[in-house]
């Protein structure tokens, strides 16, 4: 790496609003774009994208195929009951039978509003904890233990609370969505911001960039991947915590069909429920891919 000092004369300014050898710098450990006189990259060839990406999604598509011939050569051959393995067949009609009159669509609906919704709001949170925490010795002195201590708390111990305080409404099943997405996305931020590379905080600095330009010119972009990973284990966490979520008091939902199901012995609507929640869950993950792709894009 070439010897660079903070007493260089500083550099013309980029269009992005910092100077261009700082892009450079930190394109040097490796955190954001280079500047105007840096190598562009070297992309390989479309046919060859391509290909390697055509190749993933056929490799993705094994397992789940294998897994969907076994259970129905298991069901076909009757190696299971009937009332603890449905056939492909009866889930099938199931899916049939709730659909026809609208309720299947109405869960998903619902369930996918309530996720999405306490999703966005404990990202946000998490995100302004994390950066205050990663960013702040006095703030990581006074929230670390504390956060710490509610992030170790079951997802269930906080339904009773939520429903004395908050009460058996939309609100209480949102907000326990968004505390259980909250902590995935603060321990990621916190963490990346921590190790920020300091050299490239204090080349920042010198520049004469502000807290908030260094904020959002050096240090996000410096943990993006961090960021996005954050996200995705939010994103998963908000999948999980909706069935608990509907527990209270719910007459909708895929928690709410899933519990239903259940109680009713109907272990073919179980499954469909099962089915959904992992399809809407990748679906929602695979959102947070392209989120990333644009991310990095923007400021690799």
């Amino acid at each position: 790496m070439p010897n660079r000092t903070i007493a260089e004369a500083p550099a013309p300014e980029t269009g992005a609003g910092a100077p261009a050898s700082l892009h450079q710098y930190s394109s040097t450990y490796g955190y954001s774009a280079a500047g105007s006189e840096a190598t562009p990259p070297v992309e390989a060839p479309v046919g060859s994208r391509r290909s390697t990406r055509g190749w993933l999604i056929s490799a993705g598509v094994v397992l789940p195929v294998l897994l969907f011939a076994a259970w129905w050569t298991i069901s076909a051959l009757a190696l299971v009951p009937e009332h603890r393995l449905p056939s492909p067949a009866s889930v099938l009609e199931a899916a049939v039978e709730l659909g026809s009159n609208g309720t299947l669509l109405t869960h998903i609906a619902i369930s996918t509003q309530r996720v999405l919704i306490g999703f966005a709001a404990g990202s946000l949170i998490g995100l302004a904890l994390g950066a205050l925490v990663g960013l702040s010795k006095w703030g990581s002195a006074f929230l670390s233990p504390t956060v710490g201590a509610f992030r170790a708390v079951p997802s269930l111990a906080w339904v009773p609370l939520l429903v004395l305080y908050v009460g058996i409404n939309e609100d209480s099943k949102v907000a326990l969505i968004a505390i259980g997405a909250l902590f995935p996305v603060y321990t990621t931020v916190a963490g990346a911001l921590r190790h920020v590379d300091a050299h490239l905080v204090e080349l920042g600095r010198a520049y004469g960039l502000s807290r908030w330009e260094l904020l959002t010119q050096v240090q996000l972009p410096a943990v993006v991947p961090s960021i996005v990973s954050g996200l995705r284990l939010a994103l998963a966490q908000a999948w999980l915590f909706l069935v608990a979520a509907e527990l209270i008091a719910s007459s909708m939902g895929l928690g709410f069909l899933l519990v239903d199901s259940q109680n009713n012995g109907r272990v073919d609507r179980m499954f469909l429920t099962i089915i959904l929640l992992g399809i809407l869950g990748k679906t929602t993950d695979a959102l947070i891919g392209l989120l990333e792709k644009y991310l990095l894009k923007r400021w690799s």
